[in-house]
């Protein structure tokens, strides 16, 4: 066989092997097809029949909780039929006895009644013979039930007032005497602590000049020097026939001290003359300003109160050109200062505030001039504008009542310028005003009803009031003193203070013949 016969027969059987290889491999393709089917078929059946066999045994399960639940549902019905047979039988009983107790109760009201129809007669006798016996009473004493009872109420009133006005004057004597003494130590323990001067200073600023030909100098011609000073300070020059002397009056004292320095500058350089004069005074105001300011921290320090601040040691050291009573107000407020730190220190308060209150008490009188209202409002205004503690806002605007003291602190400061004014030597008043001062507290005195007379006495710190006693008792002769004190305190100004005693006497007087 020859190379050519032999591609031919390959030629030949290749397509064939592929033919017959093709129906071979479809064959057994659909044979293993038709088994897996087989294969599915059955593992379909098997999962069915477990199905089958889970949704039984489910079934029974469900079966048996179901039959478990309808038993326990029937015992839970049966032991509550049992409790409320229970609850009904008790009920039952307590119904019987509540009737048994409502037969008993009205038994009881029976006998109540029958019981109460007897007392309101017994009452009803009672009341006829009690008439009876009021009537026969007024029938005896000619009086009747009212002018019985007038009679026996003023008797007790009387005797009443007469054991208060005992009990109130025990009370007052005990307290007085208890609280002089202890207060009377503090204040002699406090006063020696502190050495004062009397008063020195007046409150006329005088200048002093070489010669009368001087006052000539000070008018100029046609009165224009003493024009221009009288505009450019503010102040009025009163050149009369004093020898040797011009009087400057201002009603701010701060104004007549530049003045009064001002004309003495111009007296002693010789030179009068407007442009001049407003040139002293400036330079005269600005002095004046750096003294308030060295005076203010000079009264910060003496008093012992730091961290104050720069207005209110500016306000305060103006307070070295104001005077009351011939007393200088800033030596005024610095003894007011130590004298309340050492009672506050004695009674226990606190001695910070009370001697920084007592500093500023009179912080007003600075600003008074230029401001409406009292100093102690003005002053207070001052101090909580420049944030200082309620407490000593406080104490500054009650030291003369004008409101209410919120602290033991407002007192001690009250009390300190009380002594500070009343202490020997401290004050003083022009005689003038020594009368007006007496004969308004003899007219305040007068003012009440049963006053039969009234002396002012030791220089008008004290008042004696005699009373008629038939028409003031005792509890109102207690009352009239604290009224015509209250009085005094609201409508008069005063150094220290003032004693009120009311004296009512009884006299009985008869004749032996």
């Amino acid at each position: 066989m020859n190379v050519a016969t032999f591609i031919l027969i390959e030629l030949v059987a290749l397509p064939l092997m592929l033919v017959l290889g093709l129906v071979i491999g479809y064959y057994y393709k659909q044979n293993q097809y038709e088994k897996a089917q087989l294969q599915q078929k059955v593992e379909a059946e098997r999962i069915l029949e477990e199905a089958k066999e889970q949704a039984r045994l489910i079934e029974i399960q469900a079966r048996d909780q179901a039959l478990g639940l309808i038993q326990k549902a029937e015992a839970d019905i049966e032991r509550k039929r049992n409790e409320l047979n229970k609850e009904e039988d008790r009920l039952q009983k307590r119904r019987e006895e509540l009737d048994i107790r409502l037969d008993r109760i009205d038994k009881r009201e029976q006998n109540l009644n029958k019981r109460q129809s007897v007392i309101d007669r017994r009452a009803n006798e009672i009341e006829r013979l009690h008439e009876q016996q009021m009537e026969e009473l007024q029938r005896i004493s000619q009086m009747s039930i009212e002018e019985a009872r007038a009679i026996l109420l003023a008797d007790v009133e009387k005797e009443a007032r007469n054991d208060m006005a005992r009990i109130i004057r025990q009370i007052e004597t005990e307290a007085r005497e208890e609280g002089e003494a202890r207060a009377r130590k503090l204040i002699a323990a406090a006063i020696q602590r502190v050495a004062s001067d009397h008063v020195v200073e007046i409150t006329t600023s005088v200048v002093e000049i070489p010669s009368d030909e001087m006052k000539g100098r000070i008018i100029g011609r046609n009165g224009r020097n003493i024009h221009a000073f009288e505009q450019a300070a503010g102040v009025d020059v009163i050149v009369d026939d004093t020898p040797e002397a011009v009087t400057i009056s201002c009603f701010d004292p701060v104004r007549r001290e530049i003045a009064r320095r001002a004309l003495a500058k111009l007296i002693q350089d010789g030179r009068i003359h407007p442009a001049h004069i407003e040139k002293i005074l400036k330079n005269e105001q600005k002095e004046v300003e750096r003294a308030i300011i060295e005076a203010g921290e000079q009264a910060v320090y003496e008093a012992g109160v730091p961290g104050l601040h720069p207005e209110i040691v500016k306000t305060l050291g103006r307070l070295k050109y104001r005077t009351s009573y011939g007393q200088n107000q800033l030596g005024h407020a610095i003894e007011t200062a130590k004298l309340a730190a050492m009672i506050a220190a004695e009674l226990g308060a606190d001695v910070e505030v009370a001697r920084t209150a007592a500093l500023l008490h009179d912080l007003g009188k600075a600003v008074d001039h230029s401001m409406e209202g009292t100093h102690a409002q003005l002053g207070a205004e001052i101090a909580k504008r420049y944030g200082l503690p309620a407490k000593v806002v406080n104490a500054i605007a009650s030291h003369h009542h004008e409101v209410e003291q919120e602290s033991v602190e407002a007192a001690i400061v009250e009390a300190a310028d009380a002594i500070s004014g009343a202490r020997p030597g401290a004050r003083r008043e022009s005689l003038e005003q020594y009368i007006k001062r007496v004969r308004a507290l003899e007219e305040i005195a007068n003012s009440h009803h049963g006053v039969t007379s009234s002396y002012a006495l030791q220089a008008g710190r004290e008042v004696r009031i005699f009373v008629r006693p038939e028409e003031v008792d005792d509890l109102a002769s207690m009352q009239m003193a604290r009224d015509i004190a209250r009085k005094i305190e609201e409508s008069m100004q005063y150094p220290g203070q003032i004693k009120v005693t009311v004296i009512r006497e009884t006299r009985a007087i008869d004749y032996a013949k």
